[in-house]
């Protein structure tokens, strides 16, 4: 179960499985993704380099799993018999930011719709089984300016609602770039702004 609003899980690194189905050759590699050029790139490669392969299907979710991006491919296989399959692997498991390719070479015998059915999904579980499943936190990031007496307040909150900062500068006025989890994001930006002569950009 996702703990909180602002967290999810995902696969730690890239990892990859094969398994035999009466002759054919199921290889499977899940990789960890956040955007769509990401996906197109790994496709891609593995399309190069098993360029002879039959189908390379995959399914992918990227973004919090309230409101994902996602789509499956069965890459010229029967409708649903492929995408969708792996695409429920990562729905069982909750994850998201993660890409699941099958790759087929076919074995020349017809394993019918269940058959493949069965094939993909454990071809994909097991890619998922050699990984790492980690948790994710959601974060916004914001720039303050701020005068250098406010400095000890502004740590202050900065260390209570658990900020990270990313870089300091200074100038005529000091500067801080953070972040914070999202679930934290409204509080921490209404305790900054209650303090004198400080701007505050998302």
């Amino acid at each position: 179960m996702i703990e909180s609003p602002d967290t999810y899980y995902t696969i730690a690194d890239e990892s990859q499985a094969s398994i035999r189905e009466k002759a054919s050759k199921f290889m499977a590699f899940a990789f960890p993704v956040e955007s769509d050029q990401e996906v197109k790139n790994h496709l891609d490669s593995l399309r190069k380099s098993f360029h002879s392969a039959n189908h390379h299907c995959y399914a992918y979710r990227i973004g919090h799993p309230e409101a994902p991006v996602f789509r499956y491919n069965d890459d010229g296989e029967p409708s649903g018999s492929a995408g969708k399959p792996i695409y429920g692997q990562l729905l069982s498991r909750q994850l998201s930011d993660t890409l699941v390719v099958v790759i087929r070479y076919f074995g020349g015998t017809k394993l019918g719709i269940p058959g493949l059915i069965q094939a993909y999904k454990t071809a994909a579980a097991e890619s998922l089984n050699q990984n790492r499943i980690i948790l994710k936190t959601l974060c916004d990031r914001f720039t303050i300016s701020f005068p250098v007496r406010q400095m000890n307040k502004v740590m202050r909150i900065m260390k209570l609602e658990e900020a990270e900062i990313l870089s300091q500068d200074f100038d005529e006025q000091y500067m801080i770039h953070f972040s914070v989890r999202k679930s934290r994001s409204d509080l921490i930006r209404t305790k900054l702004m209650s303090c004198t002569n400080i701007s505050i950009f998302e």
